[in-house]
């Protein structure tokens, strides 16, 4: 059990968990990617532990650019996206993986997809570590998931709650009121 603010959260998905699932879709980009050299969009700042294992075990030659895009204030999202950091590098012709910590709304990533796709990239898809198909509010195409969760608030694992909690390596729910 920890606390963070006013919020007591349990273990949702431990460490080992989450590292048998980062592995696994390691896997899967390792064989789909093996003969490419994509550009990794790592979304910050929820994505940073997630890409740093990933990348750790991927064996194609790759680039990583950083890009920060919020639409989120406290636990609640605002429905609106703001750029915060842009890209520097050049995405013609380039397969594109955007590398996400969660996926709830699909908000953020309707818009930055077709960003992407403007600045001339030949693919782009995305991998994120959770997706909560449950809270989706735009159709969204997401073809390298790691794990599927309820709609439930969770912090951990590069998961924050009003900047805090990011730090934890399991990844744990808002504890139920009974």
């Amino acid at each position: 059990m920890i606390t963070i603010k006013d919020k007591q959260f349990e273990i949702f998905i431990s460490h080992q968990q989450i590292a048998d699932k980062v592995a696994a879709l390691a896997t899967r980009l390792n064989a789909d990617y093996q003969d490419k050299n994509p550009v990794l969009i790592v979304i910050l700042n929820g994505a940073f532990i997630f890409a740093a294992d990933l990348v750790r075990q991927l064996t194609f030659n790759h680039e990583i650019q950083f890009a920060k895009f919020s639409s989120y204030q406290g636990m609640e999202t605002t429905g609106e996206v703001k750029e915060l950091i842009g890209l520097s590098i050049d995405l013609k012709d380039r397969d594109v993986i955007i590398v996400e910590d969660i996926v709830d709304t699909g908000i953020t990533m309707g818009e930055v997809l077709p960003t992407l796709q403007a600045k001339g990239a030949k693919t782009v898809e995305i991998a994120v570590l959770l997706m909560k198909p449950g809270k989706l509010r735009v159709p969204l195409s997401v073809k390298y998931c790691a794990m599927e969760i309820p709609n439930e608030f969770i912090v951990g694992y590069g998961l924050d709650y009003d900047g805090l909690g990011r730090n934890y390596k399991d990844i744990y729910v808002v504890k139920s009121e009974e």
